[in-house]
């Protein structure tokens, strides 16, 4: 799947010199794009992703936003690729600590919302950055991206696989990536200061990396698509789970943290607005149906309450069955 190491390294000692990275990265946001929404149109029963191409009004660029509506499986599924450019906002230079020049930014965003609260929620981001008139030499270039799990019902299980799959990904790109540097950096952001809890279990986090573009386009590329090597298999294992009202009424009492993070803190969010992106797409993200309960207080005991462990950043892989609260395993 995907590229060999040896080419790979072929291609970083003797880099692509007719295409810009930022086309680059655009032609494989759109490629996965559409490798993701076909495996998750296999894996839905009932309805397709309807595919909306827009374009940005003032300066330039646009996207495609596909989105998967009422599903019996996916409740709501959104993967969405932009790739925009123009004068950066000046606010948007003071927040990324740069001149503000001419930018290019490119990039997919998932977020899955299942209808079973057994499955958990998923959310990914693969993007690249670039500042300056001059794409094919850039005054500045980054990338950044990551994964995290959002189970409303956590199992160890299914942590560790999620990690699992992306600590192998870091670790066949250490030149670049550290998982246990992006770990803890998706632990530190994916987290609720106003909850003091985590959004989920975590995954991976990276942004800003600078140093070796060329060895982080194809870092970027192998996680890209190993996003559904680590998610599917999570959604075959609890997908027939039974489940009833109060298991889907703690599912929506979850979202409604999901939705506290995303407009107060995603910094995804916050960009796309300042920038003039398009609404429907970057709000996407939002679950269709939510509850906030006041102090809500999950009875001792009850496998809610036990769910509350997880959302305390951990070393998943180095876990045992007896580490976890019994009947969360």
């Amino acid at each position: 799947m995907g590229d060999t190491f040896d080419r790979v390294d072929t291609l970083r000692e003797d880099p692509r010199d007719d295409i810009p990275m930022a086309h680059r990265m655009k032609r494989f946001v759109e490629a996965l794009q559409i490798r993701i929404t076909k495996q998750l149109e296999n894996t839905e029963r009932e309805g397709d992703f309807q595919v909306d191409r827009w374009e940005r009004e003032e300066d330039g660029g646009g996207g495609i936003t596909a989105v998967l509506e009422d599903g019996a499986v996916f409740e709501k599924a959104g993967v969405n690729t932009s790739a925009v450019h123009g004068p950066l906002p000046d606010r948007m230079a003071e927040v990324l600590e740069v001149e503000p020049k001419p930018f290019f930014a490119t990039g997919l965003s998932l977020v899955i919302h299942p209808r079973s609260p057994y499955v958990p929620t998923a959310h990914a981001n693969f993007r690249y950055f670039a500042l300056g008139e001059d794409l094919m030499n850039p005054d500045d270039q980054w990338f950044g991206g990551g994964a995290d799990l959002t189970p409303h019902y956590p199992r160890l299980e299914d942590a560790q696989h999620f990690h699992r799959v992306w600590k192998e990904v870091c670790d066949r790109h250490d030149e670049v990536a550290d998982y246990a540097a992006f770990k803890q950096e998706c632990d530190e952001y994916f987290y609720l200061p106003h909850r003091s809890e985590a959004r989920g279990v975590g995954g991976i986090f990276y942004d800003y990396l600078r140093s070796d573009p060329e060895g982080t386009f194809f870092f970027s590329r192998e996680a890209g698509r190993a996003f559904l090597r680590s998610y599917m298999p999570i959604v075959e294992r609890r997908l027939e789970e039974d489940w009833g009202e109060r298991e889907r009424a703690y599912q929506l009492m979850r979202r409604g943290r999901y939705v506290e993070f995303n407009l107060v803190y995603d910094r995804g969010t916050k960009f796309g607005l300042e920038t003039d992106g398009r609404t429907e797409s970057i709000l996407m993200s939002l679950p269709p149906h939510v509850r906030w309960t006041y102090d809500h207080d999950p009875e001792p005991g009850s496998p809610e309450a036990r769910a509350q462990w997880y959302f305390t950043p951990r070393d998943w892989l180095a876990l045992g069955p007896d580490d976890v609260p019994e009947g969360t395993a």
